[in-house]
Order: C-alpha cells, then sequence, then structure tokens
C-alpha cells in the first residue's frame, strides 16, 4: 500500500512464512477501507505489519476508516502493530511526511536533504496513531535526518523525537517503555524542558534539549524522560 508496487506485500508475507506466521495481505484503498469484510479479516490478526514506501499513501488510504479502527482494537486486545520506514513513520500521532518548505516557501517532496534547523520548514500531518506523544522519523543515522528532527521537535516540544537508524528496531512495551532493538542505534530529542526562542524570534534556537544516543539494549522511559544503556 505505501509502495504502489504490488510484489512488496507477497514478499514481506512469504519471509513472515518462513517465521512461523500465517501471513495474508491486506492492500486496499480508502473506498475499500470501511468494508465489513475487510474489518473481519484484520479483527481476526495477532500482528499488523506495515512494509516502505510513501507513509502518505498509507494515511490517505486508512485515516478515518473502519479497518483502522479494527487494527486499533487489535493492538489494545494486545496485538503487536509495526513497520519499517514509512511504516513506522505513520506509528505517530504526528506524521513526518517527508516534504519541506524552502526558503522561497516553495514545497519541496523530493527529499534531497535537511540543510538548515527552521521554523516552518518540516510538513507534519496527522499520523494513524498508535504511538502517543512522540514523533518518528526513520532511517535516521544513514540519512543524517538531524535538522529535519530537531525543527520539528523544537516547533512541538511536547512531542519527543525519536529517528530511528536502518537495521534497527525502537519496540514499545505495554508498559510505555522503549527498548532499542538491532543493529545500530536511535536517537531521542528530549525538549520538554527546554528554553525555545519565541516564534516571533528571527532564528530558532534552544537550550536544554536533552539528547539520548541509544544503541541495541538501551531504554528509554518517555514518561519520565529516563534512559538507560546496556549494561555490557
Amino acid at each position: 500500500m505505501a509502495s504502489g508496487d504490488s510484489t512488496t506485500g507477497p514478499e514481506k508475507a512469504e519471509e513472515l512464512r518462513g517465521l512461523g506466521a500465517d501471513a495474508f495481505v491486506v492492500n486496499i484503498t480508502r473506498a475499500q477501507a470501511d468494508a465489513d469484510s475487510l474489518v473481519r479479516l484484520v479483527s481476526g490478526a495477532t500482528g499488523i505489519w506495515f512494509p516502505g514506501g510513501d507513509q502518505s499513501r498509507l494515511t490517505r488510504a486508512l485515516a478515518g476508516s473502519a479497518v483502522l479502527r479494527a487494527i486499533h482494537a487489535r493492538y489494545q486486545a494486545g496485538a503487536v502493530v509495526g513497520g519499517t520506514s514509512a511504516g513506522a513513520a505513520i506509528m505517530s500521532d504526528s506524521m513526518l511526511t517527508g516534504n519541506q518548505r524552502r526558503p522561497d516557501g516553495t514545497l519541496d517532496t523530493a527529499g534531497t536533504g535537511y540543510p538548515r534547523i527552521a521554523r516552518g520548514t518540516i510538513e507534519v500531518v496527522p499520523g494513524l496513531g498508535f504511538l502517543h506523544g512522540a514523533i518518528v522519523d526513520q532511517h535516521f543515522l544513514r540519512r543524517q535526518r538531524a535538522n529535519r528532527l530537531m525543527s520539528v521537535v523544537l516547533e512541538r516540544p511536547t512531542l519527543l523525537g525519536v529517528g530511528i537508524d536502518e537495521g534497527t528496531a525502537l519496540r514499545v512495551d505495554p508498559d510505555g517503555r522503549w527498548t532499542i532493538e538491532g543493529a545500530s542505534a536511535a536517537i531521542v530529542f528530549d525538549a520538554r524542558d527546554a528554553a525555545i526562542t519565541p516564534a516571533s524570534a528571527p532564528r530558532l534556537g534552544e537550550t536544554g534539549m536533552r539528547v539520548h544516543i541509544l544503541p541495541a539494549g538501551s531504554t528509554f522511559d518517555p514518561r519520565t524522560g529516563r534512559a538507560a544503556l546496556p549494561a555490557r
């Protein structure tokens, strides 16, 4: 659904079957997303996975739909919900689209880089709402996206910014705590107690933002802001 490539879903389903899952593909448009038959299909799932592509395709198809409500119900009942790349971006209440505004005000949709930290630069839209109080960025270290996520967090300091690198996962446990797994690291920007330049200031700046670089095995409690590195 996110990529528009009809081979992506079957490939991922086959991979999951190889790990012992009874996996099937659900590839729907917004016009189909309220169908009772699809709601019943999703309502029996114990895990739901969103592959990568363009996260806006996913939100356009699912936002406000009966299928999304069914996925939320499964999540609340204990099903695992996750995704990679675009599938990670959609998890939070607020979502990065990948678009940004150039200094002249025009919209850059090519994702060619994020050369500045500034207000009104990064496009943020509603996500699918599984992760609260945070906003997710992906491919974070590999694609050097710190400027993008810092701009967003300093404009919205009530949100934690979490940048997840390639080959790495942020696991959200039932008690709300986060654990980092995989090959690289995640970075958390916590500006909830920072002093930030007002919207009327000519430049965006701050003091007191906390930055955590968390390799695999690290934990973070979003309620307290406390992070712990792995013991070994």
